[in-house]
């Protein structure tokens, strides 16, 4: 496996144990999986979801949603707030397949409600504390006056969605447990108060760190984790995962080396790994964890070597006195933020060395 350049390596047995993992804690709770396909981006990787009998996706917007329905999926969900501009893609795409949309204000509704032309379902989604978009759950009079504005509409009311991002900031597993188990509480909550009006109705969590900590959901009908399929070293940090979990990672060659200052640079920055990072336990920011390259694949992360800092294509990694590296020497570096990453990047090669194409930037 020859590399000259940033390359995105993706370990496909990784990711096809990790998948299988949450689908059996989704299984053993009695809820379904639609997997976040945010992280990954691609059609054939989606096709290993669908293997494993996954029939209904959530995504991150409307183009997303339009690239996976031309790739066969039927069932998708659009987990990011509707854009009342783009009414006339929810049309198409509600014609074709069944599509649900996430309302998260009132003003929302009174944008959009006249000029749905097809049946499409909407969830109310549910603010438990990130604070980044959605309803506060106790604030009944605004759910109810959201399905009151619908009731005579195409937009269908479906249930409720919650994401606890804020489970990213917690200092410990712990915390993620109970932020979790908070979530899962107040949409249980919600779904006895408003059963009345929708006895079938579904109610929805997924962020990865709850999703693979928490025991029970009992009570919640859908999963939707997405960073799950590679993990990174943010999860890693949060005591998520193992490093033996995280499916990609980033090789680059090394362009330049200083001892004396204990330093060395990879053609690696921004533009590649992104400038989401971790923190380490001193509290200095890890823009990527530091392996060595196998050929097809990675060890694991040399201890006390991290991506200190990143530039536009520089990557910055910290190393101690008993290490030391080369120029043209390749690297693999586990990312903080796998989704991220993978974004910057927009193309997989694997460890068996096949090429796997993400959706085109939109």
């Amino acid at each position: 496996m020859n590399i000259h350049r940033p390359v995105l390596l993706l370990d496909k047995d990784k990711c096809e144990n990790n998948m299988a993992r949450m689908l059996l804690r989704a299984k053993k709770n009695g809820c379904r999986l639609e997997p976040h396909f945010k992280t990954h981006q691609s059609a054939e990787i989606g096709r290993w979801f669908a293997d494993l009998g996954i029939e209904a996706i959530t995504v991150s917007s409307l183009k997303m949603a339009e690239y996976f329905a031309r790739h066969g999926w039927k069932n998708v969900t659009v987990a990011f707030p509707v854009n009342p501009d783009e009414i006339e893609l929810i049309n198409s795409l509600s014609e074709k397949i069944h599509l649900t949309v996430l309302i998260s204000c009132t003003e929302t509704v009174s944008k959009i409600s006249s000029g749905i032309n097809h049946k499409t379902f909407y969830l109310i989604e549910i603010d438990n504390g990130y604070h980044r978009s959605g309803i506060d759950p106790d604030d009944l009079e605004t759910i109810e006056n959201i399905i009151d504005l619908t009731r005579d509409t195409h937009l269908k009311f479906k249930g409720f969605h919650c994401h606890s991002g804020n489970t990213y900031q917690a200092g410990n597993e712990e915390e993620i447990i109970r932020i979790g188990k908070e979530t899962i509480e107040k949409l249980a909550g919600l779904k006895i108060i408003f059963s009345a009006l929708k006895p079938e109705m579904e109610i929805s969590c997924g962020d990865t760190p709850s999703c693979s900590l928490i025991d029970s959901f009992e009570g919640i009908d859908i999963i939707r984790p997405g960073n799950f399929i590679f993990y990174d070293l943010q999860q890693l940090r949060l005591g998520v995962c193992q490093w033996s979990d995280i499916a990609v990672a980033l090789a680059c060659p090394v362009v330049a080396v200083y001892p004396e200052r204990k330093e060395a640079v990879i053609n690696g920055g921004a533009v590649h790994l992104s400038k989401d990072y971790a923190v380490n336990p001193d509290g200095s920011k890890n823009f990527g964890a530091v392996c060595r390259f196998k050929g097809r694949g990675w060890d694991e992360p040399i201890k006390d070597v991290y991506i200190k800092s990143v530039s536009q294509e520089h990557g910055i990694i910290s190393f101690p006195e008993n290490q030391s590296f080369e120029v043209g020497e390749i690297l693999c570096i586990l990312p903080a933020h796998s989704c991220l990453t993978a974004d910057c990047m927009r193309q997989y090669l694997t460890t068996d060395g096949k090429i796997i194409e993400m959706m085109p930037k939109v």
